[in-house]
């Protein structure tokens, strides 16, 4: 008879605390996502896509909601912290799950970074004495600090930061219509969807570029075991932000299109929202927007530091990467603070790397992961448990095929700079993974569910027959 304590238990097992509600979760979610986040890359895809934002925004949220389905059903499985690492590792095995966890960290990794780099570079438009660097180390402490003292003390700062970026979209939404109004000549409103400059190969390299705008619903994934009646809770959270943030993404660029269309005259891509602020409000709406839009960043970056450190948390318990740093729970605030830590020293990166490679890099990453993510739908459901009749037919194998197909396309669509950089990140996980192994002498770390939360293994839904 074992004579382990709980006490035991959750020192070798350590779990999180659940306290999280459902209208937390979508705020969770929509702070990671930003609903301003549209204009992190505005200047960027309209440039490539000659004009054509919203056209772009269309096609990544129609892939996305056949991912976020995909996420959805595999949260009801395994609700636990992990996303595409744990569904692709409970469903493909210990191996090809680390490679997935693997791919899914360079997004969650460099999303924090291509946060602090948007404050920066707004934060030296509005003060240009103050160096970039300065707005970047100072957002990085903050943000690591919330995310060391507690999960609930982000969820009550997303709100409120949330909260602002709202109050900008009802402010710009009325000055963008009476601009558009206002113009001698203005554009057709179908143009920033389709118009003689339309060209559907750059509206699919533009799309591949957008994912990273919808990395929040799957980091809702990640909150699992921080959430109350996770198998319930965190599909719709899951469904709730994929679908309103696209509807956003799409009326904020068309707004920003048909209100100021020559984006020619754009001074620097990386900072255009600035010429269509001005242009719509004068300076009061360029400072509004500052304002709001450094707000969400700051939003956005403690909810993606939160996801990081809990994919690197559910590694290291694992023991894929080291469970002294990884695993360990801090004792009074129940986070994972040395993960966090870490993801904060890493966002130093930010200080030396271009927006542009960091929004081509989360996306490669994420592509991989949601592609992962699809192709477990159908591994778990359709192929182990049977459930491939019917209606199940469509759910299970239809719909994330489906997802696999859209993703597959978009990820062909990105740059071979970002191919370069996204397989030598690739290659890194696979020689650790030979190393975990010893060159698959022994088999690779998994989660095992044994001693987890009961809720979570609850969460294993049984084979039919």
């Amino acid at each position: 008879m074992s004579s382990s304590t709980p006490r035991d238990t959750a020192s070798r097992n350590p779990s999180l605390k659940r306290t999280l509600g459902l209208p937390s979760v979508v705020f969770f979610g929509l702070a990671y996502m930003v609903p301003l986040t549209v204009f992190t890359t505005y200047g960027i895809v309209t440039e490539l896509t000659a004009g054509h934002l919203p056209a772009a925004y269309i096609v990544t949220t129609i892939t996305m909601i056949f991912t976020a389905i995909a996420y959805a059903n595999m949260v009801r499985a395994f609700p636990v912290a992990g996303s595409a690492y744990t569904y692709t590792q409970q469903s493909f095995g210990a191996s090809i799950g680390f490679l997935a966890g693997w791919a899914l960290l360079l997004d969650y990794l460099f999303l924090p970074m291509i946060n602090y780099m948007v404050i920066g570079i707004y934060m030296s438009v509005a003060l240009p004495t103050v160096p970039a660097w300065i707005w970047i180390v100072a957002a990085i402490v903050l943000v690591t600090v919330f995310n060391v003292l507690g999960i609930r003390l982000v969820a009550s700062a997303n709100m409120v930061l949330v909260g602002a970026q709202i109050a900008f979209i009802a402010v710009f939404l009325v000055m963008a219509i009476a601009t558009y109004g206002g113009q001698a000549e203005p554009i057709s409103p179908l143009a920033p969807f389709y118009s003689s400059e339309f060209d559907f190969s750059t509206i699919l390299a533009g799309a591949a570029i957008l994912c990273l705008s919808f990395l929040g619903f799957d980091a809702v994934s990640t909150l699992s075991e921080e959430t109350k009646s996770p198998r319930k809770t965190i599909p719709r959270a899951i469904l709730l932000c994929t679908v309103v943030s696209g509807l956003i993404y799409i009326g904020l660029s068309w707004l920003g299109h048909v209100a100021f269309p020559n984006w020619q005259d754009f001074t620097d891509a990386d900072s255009a929202a600035v010429d269509v602020m001005m242009h719509v409000g004068g300076g009061f709406l360029t400072a509004f927007f500052t304002a709001a839009y450094v707000a969400g960043c700051v939003a956005s970056a403690m909810a993606s530091q939160v996801s990081v450190s809990r994919i690197l948390f559910s590694m290291g318990r694992d023991g894929t990467l080291p469970r002294s740093v990884f695993g360990k729970v801090h004792q009074r605030f129940k986070t994972p603070y040395l993960a966090s830590l870490v993801v904060g020293v890493v966002s130093l990166v930010a200080l030396l790397i271009s927006l542009e490679l960091a929004s081509s890099m989360i996306s490669f990453g994420a592509l991989i992961a949601f592609t992962f993510v699809n192709l477990s739908v159908i591994k778990h459901y359709a192929i182990d448990k049977g459930r491939r009749h019917g209606v199940e037919a469509v759910k299970y194998i239809v719909v994330p095929a489906i997802g696999v197909a859209l993703c597959l396309w978009l990820w062909t669509s990105l740059s071979g700079t970002t191919f370069a950089v996204g397989l030598a990140w690739v290659a890194l996980g696979v020689i650790h993974l030979l190393y975990l192994t010893r060159f698959f002498r022994r088999p690779a770390p998994k989660l095992d569910f044994s001693e987890a939360d009961p809720e979570a293994v609850a969460g294993a839904e049984p084979a039919r027959a």
